[in-house]
């Protein structure tokens, strides 16, 4: 049982009486203070919701004080808390700290009093949720008498995934009850109870059956066009499943500005965390960055791990490296994300990120960032050296970059129908139609509002873009979003500085459309920006023809031998100038290392 002072909360003065009473009790008499204080001496039977002699007690204190009093019953019966209010609501502990199984209610059940003979409150209603209380009960106490009248109750609705979608009312879940009077209340409360923690349980158990991962509700909150929100949505949805999350529901508002604190308005969060209750979510996405102070205002509302888009991200891209540059680059965009999020000496809301979605690491170091870029710079220069045409496939996410390497190249490079299938760039030889023989990369995909640190992290690995002679911009043309998508890779490309390297628009699944809708997809992007645009099919080897006489054409007229810049990679002339001072010895080692790396790449 906890104890508590005044409301102020400061040290009791002399004579001051010391209460276990919580709340709102500066005022009271010392009289009505011992006499509310003696509510924790009663005890309710386990059956019965309340008795009409419990009642009377709180409506006759309820009534002389003109304050609310309620009490927190366990199942057995004992008072566990006893609190006092104002005239309009009451104000519960906190009980947040004690964890629940997901599985149970908190085994207590709030029953107070309503002065003005009211409904069953929001408050109430989200106090009901949030706290996970068995049952919340209210007594009506008569203003002219001062004895208990009606007596309302409401207890949560356990539900499921498919149900929540069905119902558009955040009524819808709870079920209320009441009666004229305490003594008439025909509720047999520890059947009902039982009754509805087995109900919960196996909702549970069915979504852990249907996958055993983690259990998410998506979260988007915008200031534009619902339309817009919705597209949102669904590429984060896409995410999720990247991730390996299961989403249980989604939750879109649209408001006049976001609020500073919790992105949502307070109503919409009480209802987002009432529905995570229900549904058994143990993880909140919000589509939108978070700032450190709001992460740590919505997560002091709820014990569920909170992230936001850009740690979903970065959570795929740690599942997805490969190399030991791939990895040591996901792990300085995490400590990027997470260095202005952490509060030395606080229960944060990221120590729940631990060992699961938004937390987890690649799990390498960054000791030898220098020596991996080194390799890379070394095996460009060797390209180069050679004359050899260097082509990248860049593109949104999921156009289908990997297939369309693996159709050209005849390699087996990890190609699957999600986001970031393959996130380290792969490079391959082909042999065009012309007899020319080119370097095809593979690069990781792009995405809209790609989070700046991760840009940052990555730009190494993009830089398999830098010394290319042609861009296959590579766009998936069954994707509605398909216009959006094309101008988030060409604004990336930007930022990176690739806007003066020769590009070829490919639309891929083509096979996916009618004609008609591809000629009227092919038309508009050619009108746009005078792109240079063709379709094909990954799939289907003979659609692939064109696409290589076309980028051989373009190689040919841009990048003959003669005429083809020498480039100097990043870090060259720091390479040289080390080289020069170590000794006659060092070129012919680099040699050796050039041929080490051509023999493994054929």
């Amino acid at each position: 049982m906890l104890s508590a002072f005044a409301e102020d909360g400061g040290t009791p003065t002399k004579g001051a009486v010391i209460s276990n009473v919580q709340g709102n009790t500066q005022g009271l008499k010392p009289n009505q203070l011992r006499r509310i204080e003696k509510l924790y001496s009663r005890r309710i039977p386990p059956q019965q919701v309340v008795t009409p002699e419990f009642a009377r007690q709180l409506a006759e204190l309820s009534s002389e004080t003109r304050r609310q009093i309620g009490a927190l019953i366990d199942r057995k019966g004992y008072v566990e808390y006893v609190v006092v209010g104002d005239a309009r609501r009451i104000e519960w502990p906190d009980l947040k700290r004690t964890r629940v199984g997901t599985e149970r209610f908190r085994g207590l059940r709030a029953v107070h009093t309503h002065l003005r003979g009211e409904e069953l409150t929001q408050d109430d209603l989200n106090d009901l949720a949030l706290l996970r209380l068995d049952l919340m009960v209210a007594v009506d106490v008569d203003e002219r008498t001062g004895l208990p009248g009606r007596v309302r109750g409401a207890h949560l609705l356990p539900t499921t995934p498919e149900q929540v979608d069905e119902r558009a009312k955040l009524e819808a879940d709870y079920t209320f009850f009441e009666a004229p009077a305490a003594s008439q209340l025909d509720v047999d409360f520890l059947e009902l109870i039982n009754s509805l923690e087995e109900e919960m349980a196996r909702n549970r158990r069915a979504v852990r059956r249907a996958a055993a991962r983690d259990r998410a509700i998506l979260v988007g909150v915008t200031t534009g066009p619902l339309s817009e929100a919705e597209e949102s949505m669904a590429e984060l949805r896409e995410l999720a499943a990247s991730a390996g999350i299961v989403v249980l529901n989604e939750i879109i508002q649209r408001r006049a500005g976001v609020d500073p604190r919790t992105v949502l308005g307070r109503g919409k969060l009480d209802e987002l965390l009432v529905r995570a209750l229900r549904l058994g979510a143990d993880l909140i996405v919000f589509d939108r960055e978070l700032s450190p102070a709001q992460v740590r205002s919505i997560s002091e509302a709820t014990d569920l791990k909170v992230i936001d888009r850009a740690q979903l991200i970065l959570d795929i891209f740690a599942q997805r490296a490969q190399t030991r540059e791939g990895k040591i680059q996901v792990e300085l965009a995490q400590l990027r994300y997470m260095l202005p999020r952490l509060i030395a000496g606080h229960d944060s809301a990221f120590s729940r990120l631990a060992g699961g979605i938004g937390g987890r690491g690649p799990g390498e170091t960054k000791l030898e960032i220098e020596q991996q870029r080194l390799r890379r710079q070394q095996r460009r220069k060797g390209r180069t050296r050679r004359g050899l045409p260097v082509m990248s496939i860049v593109g949104y996410t999921n156009a289908g970059k990997s297939t369309l390497l693996n159709a050209l190249t005849a390699s087996e490079v990890l190609a699957e129908q999600r986001m970031f299938a393959t996130l380290d760039p792969t490079s391959r030889r082909l042999r065009l139609p012309r007899e020319q023989e080119v370097i095809v990369n593979d690069t990781v995909g792009f995405i809209r509002d790609l989070p700046p640190d991760l840009i940052a992290a990555f730009r190494a690995t993009l830089e398999e873009i830098d010394d290319s002679d042609l861009l296959i911009h590579l766009v998936d043309a069954s994707n509605p979003r398909w216009r959006q998508q094309l101008d988030s890779v060409e604004r990336i490309l930007s930022e990176l500085g690739h806007t003066g390297v020769p590009r070829l628009v490919v639309f891929n699944k083509a096979d996916l459309l009618p004609p008609e809708d591809l000629e009227s997809i092919l038309r508009q992007a050619c009108q746009v920006g005078a792109r240079e645009c063709l379709a094909v099919s990954a799939l289907d080897p003979g659609s692939l023809r064109p696409l290589l006489e076309r980028a051989g054409a373009i190689l040919a007229r841009n990048l003959t031998l003669e005429e083809r810049p020498a480039r100097a990679p990043a870090g060259a002339t720091a390479t040289a100038t080390r080289r020069g001072a170590g000794g006659a010895g060092e070129p012919e080692a680099e040699t050796d290392d050039e041929r080490a790396e051509e023999a493994v790449a054929r």
